[in-house]
């Protein structure tokens, strides 16, 4: 009894008092330090500003067209086995498998926490339905054009895609193409109608489709592009937001542009796991496309595009020995040199063009540890070719 009044005799001292008041006053230092510490951290992986800065520091312009390029040419020859030997004759329901299996992988990333944030509300409710809609008519409209007309009738569709998007953004945007861009685009588009003027078998009903496609195409590759651009959009949360729309129109368009039979259709594994396979390169077609359109700009994209074409053209005549004619291999020289040349007008501009930083306030808190490094962060800019 003794020896515990003297022990609390001593707690109730004042110089006791004080040690104990600054050993909790340390740790709770020491626990708010950590607290702002877990919200840098939250800030960095999950906040809209800093997404969007990972994703111009990791994908920049060359990684992201590299990346669109090589999944772009897997899928062409995926998509022409599943409906040439799989026999899947339903395109606007392959394009429908596509965005399914795209939400649902976004689904499994948002659950453990690794979809990118989506942005503060920058954006109308009607822009992203807008988006999804043309989405799912851009997509479809081009699968069904592939169906009924051959390749190349649909790259002579995909040259009117090009002033179609210069005139739209000068509309819209009152955004202006210098006269040596106008330049390099009109040798692209004569290089691309020369090497594919041997290849120009269409049908009415197919013809009608390449011309309704050419508006939804300007106007979705303009949207992407803008929106990342200007409203800090990431691919993937742009991605998640519009594909249940997509869905929703894809469905609707079936019954219109399909054959009937869809169900009909022998299911095994092996023409299930082809459809899938397609489906997940569909998933990274639209991935990377987005990159390329967060990174660059809407002719870029269709600039890459008809790249794709040309390069296809004629690594098929190197490695398979075809003989699309000596016309065609002209017309895609001349193509590639014109991409060249409007590639290095975009570099060139770019190197000329100031990169001024926004600054980019946060709702978190801000860590005191970086105030007492003396640690500035700044904003970053929008990134345009």
């Amino acid at each position: 009894m003794l020896c515990s009044r003297e022990i609390l005799n001593f707690l109730i001292r004042k110089d006791v008092k004080k040690i104990l008041k600054r050993k909790d006053s340390d740790a709770g230092q020491r626990g708010k330090a950590l607290e702002d510490l877990r919200a840098s951290i939250f800030n960095k992986f999950r906040s809209s500003e800093s997404a969007k800065r990972q994703q111009q520091r990791i994908c920049g312009p060359v990684a992201a067209l590299t990346f669109n390029f090589m999944v772009a040419v897997g899928i062409i020859f995926m998509n022409k086995w599943v409906l040439k030997n799989v026999g899947f004759q339903f395109p606007v329901f392959l394009t429908f498998i596509h965005y399914a299996v795209s939400w649902a992988l976004m689904a499994i990333l948002n659950s453990f926490a690794l979809l990118p944030a989506s942005p503060p509300s920058k954006s109308t409710p009607l822009s992203l339905f807008t988006l999804g809609v043309v989405m799912s008519l851009s997509t479809g409209l081009a699968n069904v054009s592939l169906k009924y007309n051959s390749v190349g009738f649909y790259q002579m569709a995909k040259i009117a895609v090009t002033p179609s998007i210069v005139l739209a953004e000068f509309i819209w945007y009152k955004k202006k193409v210098t006269f040596s861009k106008v330049v390099a685009l009109t040798v692209v588009s004569i290089g691309v109608a020369i090497a594919t003027v041997t290849d120009l078998q269409f049908s009415l009903f197919g013809a009608c489709v390449a011309v309704a496609w050419i508006i939804p195409s300007a106007v979705n590759k303009i949207l992407w592009s803008n929106m990342q651009q200007q409203e800090n959009w990431t691919a993937l949360s742009l991605m998640w937001k519009t594909t249940p729309i997509t869905l929703l129109f894809l469905v609707s368009m079936i019954p219109f542009l399909d054959p009937p039979g869809v169900l009909a259709f022998h299911w095994s594994f092996n023409n299930t796991s082809a459809i899938l396979v397609s489906a997940f390169l569909g998933f990274l077609l639209q991935w990377s496309g987005a990159l390329v359109l967060g990174a660059t700009s809407a002719i870029s994209h269709v600039v890459l595009g008809q790249f794709k074409t040309c390069v296809i053209l004629l690594g098929s005549c190197y490695l398979f020995g075809s003989n699309p004619g000596t016309i065609s291999i002209i017309g895609a020289f001349i193509a590639i040199a014109g991409m060249s040349f409007f590639t290095y007008l975009n570099l060139r501009d770019k190197k000329q063009q100031p990169q001024p930083g926004l600054q980019v306030s946060s709702a978190l808190p801000k860590s005191k540890l970086s105030e007492g490094n003396g640690e500035i962060r700044d904003g970053f800019g929008t990134e345009t070719v």
